[in-house]
């Protein structure tokens, strides 16, 4: 490593001290298969490592059916799972976004999970669900190793399943999720905590109205199907989630898709206006 970029790291190291350090070469390991990383400044990659360091120090990770969950792995999901609090300034701060929950839980490939519903009538129906991951409300968050090491593929197609996963904890700070994570003081400009709710809904309920009828011709009619995972059109929580993972993978193509979501996410982000 440059001269140069071991001074950074101790540098905001020193911030988060003490945590046991993320090894250079696992690091550089994460960095080379997932481009979306790489593609990050080497200031963002030092601070998204530091940050990861203190993520992993906090958190718990649980193989199911026998995965054994190597360092590599736990690096590989803690980056990205820092990913959407890179720019929230102190790391403990903003990693008690995250504070509601310590463990995660790896499985090899999609989960099964029984559910059960009830309809208008009051009956109640058992069914089961694959799941490629899930975040329980102050509870663990699961995820299918097999998609998370899918980088490549997923990259192209703007999915990441632990960017997915951990957003969905954002939006849990506001309780039941509902596509609205809490906002801070003047987001956008807004003067009051109602005018800033009114910002966001006036971009993400136009946006998901009109991703919902792009899936739905899709899917009825023979339609060109959106590049965006349809998942997104179950609800407004989902919708905030998928368009959240493309953003972070893929901001290019996502930026083409949305363009009136993309100064939201970068308020909210906190992103600068000079980062990649």
């Amino acid at each position: 490593m440059p001269p140069f970029l071991n001074r950074l790291w101790r540098h905001v190291r020193s911030t988060v001290a003490p945590v046991p350090d993320i090894s250079a070469t696992l690091w550089l390991q994460t960095l080379q298969r997932y481009p979306f990383l790489a593609a990050l400044s080497l200031h963002d990659q030092s601070k998204l490592r530091a940050l990861s360091a203190l993520f992993l120090h906090h958190k718990e990770f649980h193989g199911a059916h026998g995965l054994v969950v190597t360092d590599a792995m736990a690096i590989d999901i803690a980056a990205q799972a820092c990913l959407p609090l890179l720019h929230w300034g102190d790391p403990a701060k903003a990693l008690a976004w995250y504070d509601d929950f310590v463990g995660i839980v790896l499985h090899p490939g999609e989960a099964v999970a029984r559910r059960k519903t009830m309809d208008e009538a009051g009956v109640v129906h058992e069914h089961t669900q694959v799941l490629l991951g899930e975040a329980m409300e102050r509870g663990p968050i699961m995820l299918s190793w097999e998609h998370v090491a899918n980088a490549t593929e997923n990259t192209a197609r703007g999915h990441n399943v632990v960017v997915h996963e951990f957003v969905h904890k954002l939006d849990m700070k506001n309780g039941e999720p509902n596509g609205c994570p809490p906002l801070p003081a003047g987001f956008m400009g807004a003067r009051t905590g109602r005018a800033a709710y009114e910002a966001w809904w006036n971009a993400w309920e136009p946006a998901y109205q009109d991703f919902r009828e792009a899936v739905i011709k899709a899917e009825r009619f023979g339609a060109e199907r959106p590049w965006l995972d349809a998942y997104g059109a179950t609800s407004p929580s989902e919708f905030f989630a998928v368009a959240c993972e493309a953003y972070f993978v893929n901001r290019e193509r996502f930026a083409q898709e949305f363009p009136g979501l993309m100064p939201v996410l970068d308020t909210f982000f906190q992103r600068p206006a000079h980062a990649n």
